[in-house]
């Protein structure tokens, strides 16, 4: 290579790394925008089929023109990146229509429309892309459509490494980023710890980071190499440990039975994991197919190709004990597209391991087509072929249908939080079902799952009373009084309060009533207090059109004071003023406790 030619070289290689810098940067300032209309409520943040795609989009579609430039004529990048955004676009909208709300990669409490992609399309559309971008190099580089499996394999491990050791000097830039910040502060200096907290300054620095280390690592390809090397050797001697593990695992199941495997309620994707270790750790030692290998690594990896079939045989097994038990779920969907992945694998890998004198030769093959079935699958999951969401609610809804599944034992909250607008369509069907026996359960139950806000996906489910079993909850004080008919016939759980006490939720729940007039309005209002719980009061109010809910709630009354209790519920108690007056700012009114009250009974007598 002459001088004109290492130039000229050298001048290219700078006008790549200007075109990746400036996508980085780009990249940076788009997201950020995004970033600052979601927090601030804005356009595009306010309309779900904008938002998700543009969102899932700009993750994406960067890294892929950054990886491209440099590796692809104009022409052809511009022709894949078009495919890439087409399919983007197609996942990315129905992922918005669909309306996986339920789990959205900015987390949204305030129950407004989903405005970022689920947290499962970013995932799988990362690992769909990277088999893509590795398939479409790997191509370009042999000029031809199914490409080498040696170029695949050097192509796939490049692009992987690239896209850990970015992420690692992105987290090594801020690691340093926030020791300057300490040294700064050590001096009363505190311009750098607050530029850190700015989304402004954090989002463009990490994408143009990111774009610089992809570039870096993309123009040294012996470090690459070296790093990859290395990393494989050390791997591959992890697999005679995991053979001799998945082999003792296998030898006790004739022993142990399959009973103990099943009350796990994990087992398939405990399973899957062991099947996808021996393929990784299969392809450690395996490489291009080329590396010369150890004598023990051969043998453990040709047994480790034999494995991988029974062990996914017991994971379908698994499977479909769940989905014959419980129905189909978006989990269960997704498990079985795994599965089904992992079975191809599993019956190409024992076909190579046969062919003795070709050390595993039709592994490369295997791979290679493995490669597009995964694309296919997640196609499938990510459009309405094979929505893992709408297949989950059409099967808990058969279910039901057919009493497979009892009224009192559906799940309206897998509806409701993993059902997407399947499940949303599903709750409003069941809300109007007014035929059958369990028609008035099904009613209540789909609008109290309709009326969840997304905060609640997390908490406990809660088994709600019905309203003629509250009164049986309830001790009414004065004795003789009775409760109001718009407060017991009212259906608490439909009522939005943060919190209830037990008594008004759930069947096991008992609570003093006390009637008292706390307001002075001449209106009886409701002071329940828990049995079960010290420091547990609500004071309950009528509103418009007879509807009652928490006015105030008691504080500083230790209710598992006995003397004390015995007394309210003697009537021995009176309504008086405050000593201090309350301070009102900015239109919210605070309190001033009183510390010269005298001390309660029970507070006297301990």
């Amino acid at each position: 290579m002459d001088q004109n030619e290492i130039a000229l070289e050298a001048e290219v290689s700078r006008k790549v790394m200007a075109g990746r810098l400036a996508v980085g940067l780009v990249q940076g300032l788009l997201l950020y925008w995004l970033w600052s209309a979601a927090r601030d409520g804005a356009w595009p943040a306010t309309v779900p089929m904008v938002m998700g795609p543009l969102v899932a989009l700009l993750l994406i579609l960067p890294v892929l023109l950054i990886s491209s430039l440099g590796h692809m004529a104009p022409r052809q990048a511009a022709a894949w990146l078009a495919t890439a955004l087409a399919v983007l676009l197609a996942l990315s909208l129905h992922d918005a229509w669909r309306g996986m709300n339920a789990q959205p990669l900015l987390s949204n409490w305030d129950n407004r429309p989903n405005y970022a992609p689920s947290v499962l399309l970013v995932v799988f559309s990362v690992v769909f892309f990277f088999i893509a971008q590795a398939l479409v190099l790997a191509g370009v580089q042999e000029k031809r459509r199914i490409a080498g499996y040696n170029a695949y394999f050097e192509t796939a491990w490049k692009l992987a490494i690239q896209l850990l050791f970015s992420a690692f000097f992105v987290g090594a830039l801020f690691f340093v980023l926030l020791l300057g910040s300490q040294l700064f502060m050590l001096v009363k200096l505190n311009f750098l710890r607050d530029l850190l907290r700015e989304s402004w300054f954090n989002v463009p620095v990490i994408c143009t980071a990111f774009s610089c280390a992809m570039h870096i690592t993309d123009v040294r390809p012996s470090i690459v190499r070296g790093i990859r090397t290395l990393l494989l050797v050390l791997m591959s001697w992890i697999l005679p440990v995991a053979v001799v593990l998945v082999t003792g695992f296998l030898c006790t199941l004739p022993f142990t039975g399959l009973a103990a495997l099943w009350e796990t309620r994990h087992a398939t994707s405990v399973l899957l994991g062991a099947a996808a270790v021996l393929l990784v750790l299969i392809n450690a030692a395996f490489q291009n197919g080329e590396a010369l290998v150890a004598l023990p690594l051969r043998v453990a990896a040709r047994t480790a190709a034999i494995l991988i079939l029974p062990v996914t045989a017991v994971g379908i097994y698994a499977l479909g004990l769940r989905v014959a038990q419980y129905g189909w779920t978006s989990d269960r969907v997704i498990a079985a597209a795994c599965l089904l992945v992992a079975l191809f694998y599993a019956i190409g890998y024992v076909w190579a391991a046969y062919q003795y004198d070709t050390w595993l030769k039709p592994v490369s093959t295997v791979n290679v087509w493995a490669a597009f079935l995964v694309l296919a699958v997640l196609l499938a999951l990510f459009t309405p072929i094979a929505d893992p969401a709408g297949i989950g609610v059409n099967s808990q809804m058969a279910r039901l249908d057919k009493g497979k599944t009892a009224a009192a034992d559906f799940d309206f909250r897998y509806l409701r939080f993993e059902g997407g607008r399947y499940g949303q369509e599903a709750l409003e069907e069941l809300k109007q079902r007014t035929t059958g026996p369990d028609a008035a359960l099904l009613q209540r139950e789909a609008t109290a799952a309709l009326a969840m806000a997304l905060k609640d996906r997390w908490m406990l489910p809660k088994k709600f009373t019905a309203p003629a079993s509250v009164a049986a909850n309830l001790s009414v004080w004065p004795a003789d009084a009775q409760l109001p008919a718009s407060f017991l016939a009212q259906e608490w759980e439909l009522t939005q309060d943060d919190e209830k006490p037990a008594c008004l939720t759930r069947k096991e729940g008992k609570c003093d009533a006390i009637l008292l007039d706390a307001d002075g309005d001449d209106k009886q209002e409701v002071l329940l207090l828990e049995k079960d719980r010290a420091l547990a009061g609500y004071l309950y109010a009528e509103r418009s059109a007879g509807k009652w809910a928490v006015a105030a709630t008691l504080s500083y009354l230790d209710t598992s004071c006995a003397p004390l209790m015995e007394k309210l519920r003697k009537g021995e108690f009176s309504l008086v003023a405050p000593r201090f007056k309350e301070l009102e700012v900015g239109g919210r009114r605070v309190r001033l406790e009183d510390m010269r009250s005298p001390k309660a009974e029970c507070s006297r007598a301990k």
